[in-house]
């Protein structure tokens, strides 16, 4: 770790030390005074949650099964807020409560009473002593949006007792999160806190003043984290689908209260419902980028349905840092940014100068992605510039996220010293799309700028690429590994002509490339919807400076008869 890189991270390490510190300070016994207050008499209105809910999932819950992050837990007859479960993936989700949605989608009787049950069990077990994993701000977050979404599910039927319980202990909730909110580290959790306070001075009894602050900090917010092309700060396409779906039926609630939505709202969800578009592929996945796993469809329907904005989606996202190539059926995505600012880098892969490409509706290049549901080991193998269709320079990767352990307990594992430049000049044509871009990851460890030209033509039959390594410096002698994960539907063989050939959707592509022969290897896909899938990918090798140039080529050309498969 070089100075610069050291300085930054125990900066950001002594920042989140204090935060810590305000937080423990605000939830000490002394302070929690402020938390108390006056206890609302009803829920004015329940906002809508666009999410997708499954009653066969309320049926498991009923019956002490709890499908959560990916994992099914089995109570046994016993509270699931007190069983030791180790996954805080699954914790989380149990404390958040968005799993009230399953509930109100069964539509009866009996899951209403075991929604009101669960949701006083959570109350006597933790509503009566603040700290620990439950009152986590982001955690927090989520269960004051799903109580309020789902407040009717509670509320209709229930006797006196439960009613003033439930209202006391989210008003309390709701003063903690207002108290805390500052001492969170930007990021999507802390927007989605300020949604959540926004929520809240819509849907239950408060003054005027109450509204107006909500509203101002969240706009505050909005603008900060919110890029003029719709993207987020964080450069997660995930991030998009998260937050619209928070933030969508938040404007249909100040519309159902006869407030005016305020116009930096409607101006980001007008911004964002496009560029989650241009993320999407031909079959309609979201490229894997930057944390992006496995794509709901459902989930992402449910949020697209209420994009009105029409055309095509965009091909440039400057200030995202990526860019898309659309012509014909074919679809190509590649990451032409900046790694994110630190405090949002918690999930950013060194993955600069990768692609995504689809033909029809059938992925053909991918990078890895993430097992959002997996193992920890396996999400940061997945963020490894080797686990994305770009170059790798020494065996090495072009950003790092892997600290020593104490500070990984108190950070995670953010992304610290990627390119520090990354240039990228789009330059289309009458009949072609193209751009050139170059980044610096690898100049300070080996003297090598790498340069990508990406150009689709032939009505998207034809992909060329071109990969440079140019010497800054006294470059270093230094392997390099161009790689193109394959989507594990792709099935490859030889033509006649012992060109590569690969296969999928009823099409067939041939890879070329020169001075350098293509190869195959053992790869994995984690973002598969049933878990992480064995794959292949193609490795161009060579070593530079000896080569500084290599191009290839993917064809879209009719089926011939295959004579080796691979």
């Amino acid at each position: 770790m070089v100075a610069g890189e050291a300085t930054q991270l125990w900066g950001f390490v002594a920042r989140e030390y204090w935060r810590t510190a305000r937080r423990a300070l605000l939830t000490a016994p002394v302070h929690r005074w402020r938390y108390t207050g006056r206890t609302p008499e009803r829920v004015l209105i329940a906002p809508p949650d666009l999410r997708l809910a499954d009653p066969r999932i309320a049926v498991q819950i009923y019956h002490g099964r709890f499908p959560l992050c990916g994992r099914i837990v089995e109570a046994a007859g016993q509270s699931p807020f007190l069983l030791a479960v180790e996954d805080p993936g699954w914790r989380k989700s149990l404390h958040g409560f968005r799993w009230l949605r399953h509930m109100r989608a069964a539509g009866t009787d009996l899951a209403a009473a075991n929604a009101r049950a669960l949701v006083s069990d959570w109350i006597d077990s933790y509503g009566g002593r603040i700290g620990g994993k439950a009152w986590e701000q982001a955690t927090t977050a989520k269960r004051i949006i799903a109580w309020l979404q789902h407040s009717s599910l509670l509320l209709q039927g229930a006797d006196f007792v439960f009613y003033r319980a439930f209202l006391r202990s989210l008003m309390l909730q709701i003063r903690y999160l207002r108290s805390v909110v500052r001492e969170m580290p930007i990021g999507e959790g802390l927007l989605r806190a300020r949604i959540a306070l926004a929520y809240a001075a819509l849907s239950l009894p408060s003054p005027a003043s109450a509204l107006r602050s909500a509203t101002r900090n969240l706009c505050e917010e909005i603008e900060r984290q919110i890029l003029p092309d719709g993207g987020h700060a964080s450069r997660n396409p995930m991030a998009l689908v998260e937050l619209l779906a928070d933030l969508l039926p938040l404007r249909q609630t100040y519309a159902n209260q006869a407030e005016a939505p305020p116009p930096v709202l409607i101006g980001a969800i007008e911004r964002m419902l496009p560029a989650l578009r241009f993320f999407r592929l031909g079959d309609g996945s979201i490229a894997r980028f930057n944390g992006m796993g496995v794509t709901i469809q459902q989930r992402l329907d449910a949020v697209l349905r209420h994009d009105d904005t029409g055309g095509a989606p965009l091909l440039h996202a400057p200030h995202s840092g990526y860019e898309r190539l659309a012509l014909g059926s074919t679809i190509v995505i590649a990451d032409t940014g900046k790694p994110p600012p630190i405090d949002m880098a918690g999930a950013a892969h060194a993955g600069c100068l990768s692609f995504e490409m689809s033909s029809g509706g059938q992925p053909i290049v991918v990078n890895a992605g993430i097992d959002t549901f997996g193992a920890e080991e396996f999400r940061q193998l997945g963020r490894a510039t080797a686990a994305h269709s770009t170059a790798t320079v020494g065996d090495t990767s072009s950003a790092r996220f892997n600290h020593p352990p104490h500070v990984t307990r108190v950070l995670g594992a953010p992304l610290i010293g990627g390119p520090g430049s990354v240039d990228c000049v789009r330059q289309d044509g009458a009949d072609r799309q193209s751009f050139l871009a170059g980044h610096d990851g690898y100049v300070r460890s080996f003297g090598i700028y790498h340069e990508r030209r990406l150009t689709l033509l032939d009505g998207g039959r034809s992909l060329e690429g071109a990969d440079r390594m140019i010497s800054r410096g006294f470059p270093a002698d230094a392997p390099v590994a161009i790689r193109f994960h394959l989507h594990p539907d792709v099935l490859l063989s030889h033509d006649d002509a012992g060109r590569l050939v690969l296969s999928a959707g009823g099409e067939h592509w041939t890879f070329s490339s020169e001075p350098v022969p293509a190869r195959l290897e053992d790869t994995l896909f984690f973002a598969s919807p049933t878990g992480p899938r064995r794959s292949r990918q193609i490795v161009l090798s060579f070593d530079a400076p000896r080569i500084s140039e290599v191009r290839w080529r993917l064809a879209r050309r009719q089926a011939e008869r295959a004579t080796a498969s691979t």
